[in-house]
């Protein structure tokens, strides 16, 4: 499961990120990628506050919490269910409260099992066809979404759905459905840019966990 999380974060910050699609199925939808792309790039910063459901009506399964993200470049911290992963453009650094334990690593934007902002503007350039889909209005909004399909017949994901505010060419929601029946949806409910950031938001204090056990990977 959490694999599943932070692949859909990865599609998530890919379009954040600003990334241009290539080998495109539709002209429609990469004009629209490429105007979300365009301009997320002038931004300095983004903070994002957003909803995350889980769900699989099989296994009767329905969650649903909040989480929020702050990205400054390559550096990111994301606070979700409790836990609190922060990228200093150097090392990766994962807080659980609940079992008061870190742990911290070396992170190789080559590294294929990475997840950082340099990964994620490589992640989606391959793999994935996509097109035009459905569009919604939501509280006099226009949502217009864009079907993503992985080209790999063995990827557990079947589709994603990844909506995008016709004005604003910002990103609404993020829908990844599996084969195996489990969605994850990620709505964004609000998106702020170049905000003034604490100069230590990125900054790991090792004092302020003086009781955690620390796992160091490398």
């Amino acid at each position: 499961m959490k694999n599943l999380k932070i692949k859909a974060f990865t599609f998530l910050f890919v379009f954040l990120a600003g990334i241009t699609l290539s080998n495109a199925q539709d002209t429609k939808a990469k004009s629209l990628l490429n105007e979300v792309s365009t301009k997320v790039k002038s931004y300095k910063n983004m903070f994002i506050d957003f909803k995350y459901t889980l769900s699989n009506d099989a296994a009767g399964i329905n969650q649903e919490t909040r989480g929020d993200v702050t990205l400054n470049g390559d550096k990111y911290k994301l606070n979700l269910m409790g836990t609190t992963q922060m990228y200093d453009g150097k090392k990766l650094y994962t807080v659980i409260p609940d079992d008061e334990e870190i742990t911290i690593s070396t992170q190789d934007p080559g590294d294929d099992d990475a997840i950082t902002p340099s990964k994620m503007l490589t992640f989606f350039n391959k793999g994935y066809t996509y097109k035009w889909d459905i569009d919604q209005s939501v509280n006099g909004r226009k949502i217009q979404y864009v079907k993503l399909i992985p080209i790999d017949s063995n990827s557990e994901l079947k589709s994603a759905l990844l909506g995008v505010d016709a004005q604003t060419k910002h990103i609404y929601r993020l829908i990844m459905t599996q084969k195996n029946g489990t969605k994850i949806t990620i709505t964004v409910n609000s998106f702020k840019t170049d905000q003034p950031l604490p100069g230590n938001l990125f900054v790991f204090d090792e004092k302020k966990y003086a009781d955690y056990y620390i796992n160091r990977l490398d």
